[in-house]
């Protein structure tokens, strides 16, 4: 299993809307590294569901539930989407300064790649992560 990061403003979609829709597609993305980590995501792996902008703190645990396919509004140039459905919330949001904070985290990519809006993480730190936010996965 693999672990990600996905970035959303909640202005225009929040983790509400997202556990609300019981799931959606991932689109939109435009930049090549991100699109890259889409298409490397597969069916069952553990996604983080941030809110950017603002908030700017982890609010739930989603899992992929397709894998990359075509995405219509990118026309060309080879870009894709994902579906997601939640998992579950975290019982405690974990806030962009509680991993700044952390000195076990000082390197994921929310921290040295902030621009990226859908990011891989390491089993450790996802595991972190959700301790931080008094979470457990198991079970789900």
């Amino acid at each position: 299993m693999n672990y990600w990061l996905v970035k959303q403003e909640p202005a225009k979609y929040s983790w509400e809307q997202f556990v609300k829709d019981d799931g959606t597609f991932w689109d939109g993305v435009r930049n090549f590294q991100a699109r890259n980590n889409l298409k490397s995501m597969k069916k069952g792996d553990r996604v983080f569901f941030y809110h950017s902008v603002t908030g700017k703190e982890i609010r739930g645990v989603a899992e992929v539930a397709r894998e990359a396919y075509p995405d219509p509004s990118g026309g060309e140039g080879g870009w894709v989407m994902v579906d997601l459905k939640p998992v579950s919330p975290l019982k405690k949001s974990v806030t962009l300064q509680d991993i700044k904070e952390h000195p076990d985290l000082q390197d994921i990519p929310l921290i040295k790649q902030s621009r990226l809006s859908v990011m891989p993480l390491d089993a450790k730190s996802f595991q972190l992560i959700l301790m931080l936010g008094a979470t457990s996965l198991a079970g789900k």
